[in-house]
C-alpha cells in the first residue's frame, strides 16, 4: 500500500507541475470542473450508500455553473472581484431555489429534508470551497481579453499544494511510526497528536522553503518570513480539520474510502479533503494581510 501511494503520489505530483506551468487558460478551467465534478459524484455516491437520495444531476450542474460563473467573472481590479461575488450569490441563490423546486414532484421519497440537505452540502462542500482555486489562479494578474492564470495565480495554487500535501504526508508516516496519543479516536482513530504535530513542522518548513527560494515573495504577493510561519501552521490546521472532516462524512455513510479512482489513495475527495480547507484560507489570508 504504501509503495502504490508513492508511486501514485510522484505520477500526480509530476502532472500537477506539468499543469500548473503549461495549462491554457479554458484548459484550466475544464479541468478545474473536471476534478470538482469527480469529487462530487464521489461525494453523492458516499450518501447515497448511506441511505439518503439526492438530486445528483441537478447538483454537479450547478457546481460547474458556480465554477464558471467565477472564471469567466474573475479579475484584478475592484470591478471584477464585485462582480464574481455578484454571480457566485446568484448561483448559490439559484440552486438553492432549483433544489427546493426539485423536491416538489417527489411522491416516494420519505425522506425530503436529508435530501435537500445532503444536495445543498454537496454544493457548498465540493464545488464551493473547491472554487477557491479558481480565485488563487485568476486574482492577481491583469488580463486584457478573458480570464487569465498568471505567475502569481501558479505560484499560490503549486504553494497550496505542496505545504498541505507536506503536512498531510508527515503527518501520516509520523502518526503511523510514533503516534501514541489519538487526536479525535470518536471520528478518525488513526489521527494522532504526534501526527499533527509532525505535519505542521513540514508545512511550515516548505513555507519557510518557498520563502527563501523565490526571494520573500509569492509571484507578486509579498511573502516575509512570519507570515510564511504562520500560514504554514495555519494550512496544517485546516488539513487535518478537512481530514477529520471527511472522516466523519465516511464513518457516517459507512464507506472506507470516497472512492477507488487513484491506486492507493482512494479517491478525488481523499486527495482534495486537506485541500478544500486550506484554499479558502490561503486565499483570506493574502487578501487581508499581504496584498
Amino acid at each position: 500500500m504504501v509503495q502504490r501511494r508513492i508511486i501514485t503520489g510522484c505520477f500526480m505530483g509530476a502532472a500537477f507541475v506539468l499543469v500548473a506551468n503549461y495549462l491554457p487558460p479554458v484548459g484550466v478551467w475544464v479541468l478545474l470542473a473536471a476534478v470538482s465534478c469527480l469529487a462530487q459524484i464521489e461525494f453523492y455516491s458516499m450518501v447515497t450508500e448511506g441511505g439518503i437520495p439526492v438530486f445528483r444531476i441537478l447538483g454537479l450542474v450547478c457546481g460547474v455553473a458556480l465554477i464558471s460563473a467565477t472564471f469567466a467573472t474573475m479579475g484584478l481590479d475592484a470591478e471584477n472581484l464585485a462582480r464574481a461575488y455578484r454571480w457566485e450569490h446568484l448561483v448559490l441563490l439559484g440552486s438553492l431555489i432549483a433544489v427546493f423546486l426539485r423536491q416538489f414532484p417527489q411522491k416516494r421519497n420519505d425522506q425530503p429534508l436529508a435530501t435537500i440537505a445532503f444536495t445543498l452540502l454537496g454544493i457548498w462542500y465540493v464545488p464551493y470551497l473547491f472554487n477557491y482555486f479558481t480565485r488563487l489562479a485568476l486574482g492577481w494578474d491583469a488580463a486584457t481579453c478573458g480570464p487569465r492564470v498568471g505567475g502569481t495565480g501558479r505560484m499560490l495554487v503549486l504553494y497550496l499544494v505542496v505545504v498541505v500535501k507536506c503536512s498531510d504526508i508527515t503527518a501520516y508516516f509520523a502518526g503511523s511510526w510514533i503516534g501514541r496519543h489519538k487526536l479525535f479516536p470518536r471520528v478518525s482513530p488513526q489521527k494522532t497528536w504526534e501526527g499533527l504535530l509532525a505535519g505542521m513542522i513540514a508545512a511550515v518548513t516548505a513555507s519557510l522553503c518557498f520563502w527563501f527560494f523565490n526571494g520573500g515573495r509569492l509571484g507578486s504577493v509579498p511573502f516575509p518570513w512570519g507570515h510564511a510561519v504562520v500560514v504554514g501552521c495555519l494550512l496544517a490546521a485546516a488539513a487535518a480539520v478537512g481530514d477529520i472532516f471527511e472522516s466523519l462524512l465516511k464513518r457516517a455513510c459507512g464507506s472506507k474510502d470516497s472512492g477507488s479512482a487513484i491506486p492507493g489513495m482512494g479517491g478525488f475527495l481523499d486527495i482534495l479533503d486537506s485541500l478544500l480547507f486550506g484554499a479558502p484560507l490561503l486565499y483570506t489570508y493574502v487578501k487581508l494581510f499581504l496584498s
